[in-house]
């Protein structure tokens, strides 16, 4: 980890508290990119979460094992698994509000914007979608 040299010393005898040492690097990102979305962009943020993401996980793990609820934390872990994945299983409720509702769906080796349904059960009137915003 790359600290700045103002605060290695405090780093070092740990009297610089928790919150302040995190307060510094998310100002920093900041500093460097006014326009940044989200902290998981930055360089130094996404360096640590992918270092100690195992870590983190088996954390997790032993939570749930032991029956320690870690709402905030396993929760943000979930969004840290989301936010870097492109296709999730999520995508899959298209498919079940197409086959339970006639809702449509997008396919991924289409062009975005166009709509599709399946028979699934092979009864029923036919559905089509011409328009849809997002």
């Amino acid at each position: 980890m790359i600290v700045k040299k103002q605060y290695y010393r405090a780093i070092q005898f740990r009297t610089l508290p928790f919150s302040d040492f995190y307060l510094f690097f998310i100002k920093d990102a900041f500093d460097k990119n006014p326009l940044l979305t989200n902290l998981l962009l930055d360089e130094f943020f996404s360096q640590i979460l992918n270092e100690y993401q195992s870590s983190w996980r088996r954390a997790v793990i032993k939570a749930i094992e032991y029956g320690v609820p870690t709402p905030a934390f396993s929760t943000a872990l979930s969004f840290f698994d989301g936010y870097r994945t492109e296709r999730l299983p999520a995508n899959l409720l298209q498919a079940q509000r197409d086959y339970f509702g006639a809702h449509t769906y997008e396919r991924i080796d289409k062009p975005r914007g166009e709509f599709f349904h399946t028979n699934w059960t092979g009864r029923g009137g036919r559905v089509s979608s011409s328009t849809y915003s997002i």
